[in-house]
């Protein structure tokens, strides 16, 4: 029969796209789309986007970007665009990932031709990304309509930055009317919560490097302020500068530029430099710089010295406490392995520096493992023998743009290390798809990451295998992670969808035991993890408590 529908329900798509019925053939796409079941109607959309159907062009690029194949999402977005705003928007996202200036001509597109709303509000995170708030408000202010609610959320968070940047710029005309860097220390306080904006609309920088500019003319604090500002925000190129009010700052006496630079010679692997800065202000007390100091020493293997800055920090410390107890287990442990060998940081460095891309992968997962080097520092380094083809790099520098908040790119490294075979990769894969519901891909990619031997991703391939009604096909899978799965709350998903499928083959017997131990400890174990208001996730989850009670009546009967 369900075959049937989809055929069914196919060959009515097609005839809707090729007689123009737009509504029609959206509906029958929909048939497709909410029943999870894309590789049943690519096929179809793809003799619907012959006939020229704009939905059918939209769904197919959607789920092509999805599977990984962009030129063709491209292809099939810029095909329609002209007349099609979801198609307009959906290009203008894909170009805007890309970082490609051409995106704002197709959310204009979109929202002058078709008023689209999330074309236009695109416009205006982009307006503001150049630093021009005042005109991001007012643009998604203007010609709004009953039901353009999700403009004001916008539109709000850019009035808000600029009322906080006017708020700095009125108290640095205070503070340097009355030659007070206490006060003009204190006007940076609204910039320091704005990372994240900096780093999703990078134009507001340069204003808020000009408030910095303006309060270190008058306080070394301030000074120290810019200096992390200008790591946070400049890359590497701001090094010298950042590191330059800090010099200044401590020759003025400023106690905190001290630790910073502690900190900031930390974060790009640079211990013997951090170890100095950090000596300065810890023989004077300062317990963040004797813990910093203990971790600095105990990655160099200087254990008594290590020991001895913790136990400055206080014996009674619960966090002092593991760290010693961990210094012990590294003692008995002996030799230290290759790859967490600092001493061979200044021969891979220059191996690396010479084109060697194996040295500057070992010199970068060194730097970051175990030297304590920050995201930011570390691309650099990895990123050569991902680009070579090495899969466990290409996850790396994946996980690195990860820590670095920069989704697109982790995702793209993600998928090239899942190609090339990486099990952990093939697992984000998975986690990705069924995150767009694209259930099938996620399979497929499940199954991949299981053949690492991994109880977890077995449960993930078996869980939608069942779900899917694939119940052979799930039952060694679910097997696997149920005998493995002991008490991780995994293992209790695990044991519902196995007595699931045990139930689905008629081996009521065996069923039992794992819908009692999934039964039990479902509201604990696998509920929480579930968001109530994700009705699609909720629809497709196992009841272990009535499939147990079924199993129990047809055991009676």
């Amino acid at each position: 029969m369900m075959t049937e529908d989809i055929q069914a329900h196919g060959e009515a798509l097609v005839a809707a796209a090729r007689a123009g019925d737009a509504q029609a053939a959206r509906r029958h796409t929909d048939f497709f789309v909410l029943r999870s079941q894309v590789d049943e109607g690519i096929p179809y959309w793809e003799q619907a986007v012959a006939a020229g159907d704009a939905f059918s062009h939209y769904t197919l690029a959607r789920y092509r970007k999805i599977r990984g194949d962009r030129q063709a999402a491209d292809a099939l977005y810029r095909a329609v665009a002209e007349r099609h705003a979801e198609c307009a928007y959906g290009l203008g996202v894909l170009l805007r990932e890309d970082g490609d200036p051409e995106a704002a001509e197709w959310f204009r597109r979109g929202w002058e031709g078709g008023r689209h709303l999330d074309c236009k509000i695109e416009l205006g995170k982009l307006l503001a990304a150049e630093g021009r708030l005042d005109e991001a408000s007012t643009f998604l202010m203007s010609d709004v309509e009953l039901g353009d609610i999700a403009v004001f959320r916008w539109a709000q968070l850019f009035t808000s930055i600029r009322e906080d940047f006017d708020r700095v710029a009125a108290e640095l005309d205070a503070a340097e009317a009355a030659g007070d860097g206490d006060a003009a220390a204190e006007a940076l306080r609204p910039l320091a919560a704005m990372e994240q904006h900096f780093r999703d609309y990078p134009g507001l920088t340069a204003e808020a490097a000009g408030y910095h500019r303006r309060a270190s003319a008058l306080s070394a604090a301030a000074r120290v302020d810019h200096a992390v500002f200008l790591t946070e925000t400049g890359g590497e190129a701001s090094w010298p500068e950042a590191r330059g009010l800090l010099l200044q700052a401590h020759e003025e006496g400023c106690e905190g530029a001290a630790y910073a630079l502690g900190v900031l010679h930390e974060q790009r692997g640079e211990l013997a430099d951090a170890e100095h800065w950090y000596g300065l202000t810890a023989a004077r007390g300062h317990r963040p710089s004797q813990w910093n100091l203990g971790i600095v020493c105990k990655r160099q293997r200087r254990y008594e010295e290590a020991e001895r800055w913790f136990r400055e920090v206080g014996e009674d410390d619960e966090d002092v406490v593991e760290q010693l107890t961990r210094i012990a287990a590294i003692r008995e442990g002996g030799a230290v392995a290759p790859g967490k060998d600092l001493g061979r940081l200044p021969e891979l460095r220059e191996r690396a520096e010479a084109g060697d891309v194996h040295a500057s992968y070992a010199y970068g997962k060194i730097l970051g493992d175990w030297a304590g080097a920050d995201a930011r520092y570390l691309v650099r380094w990895i990123e050569p023998a991902a680009l070579a083809g090495d899969p466990q790099a290409a996850y790396d520098l994946a996980e690195l743009y990860g820590a670095l908040r920069r989704p697109v790119w982790r995702d793209r490294w993600y998928r090239t290390a899942a190609e090339a075979g990486h099990h952990g990769a093939c697992h984000r894969m998975g986690w990705l798809s069924e995150h767009h519901r694209d259930y099938q891909e996620a399979e497929r990619w499940y199954v991949r990451a299981a053949a690492d031997g991994s109880p977890l991703n077995a449960m993930l391939a078996g869980k939608l295998k069942a779900q899917r009604g694939a119940y052979a096909e799930a039952e060694p899978l679910l097997r696997a992670a149920w005998e493995q799965g002991g008490d991780f709350s995994w293992g209790t998903e695990a044991a519902g969808y196995y007595g699931l499928v045990l139930h689905r083959l008629g081996r009521l017997t065996e069923a039992l035991e794992p819908l009692r131990t999934a039964a039990a400890r479902w509201d604990d174990d696998v509920s929480p993890r579930y968001d109530w208001d994700d009705l699609e996730a909720l629809s497709r989850e196992v009841d272990p408590e009535r499939e147990l009670a079924q199993v129990e009546a047809a055991l009676s009967a």
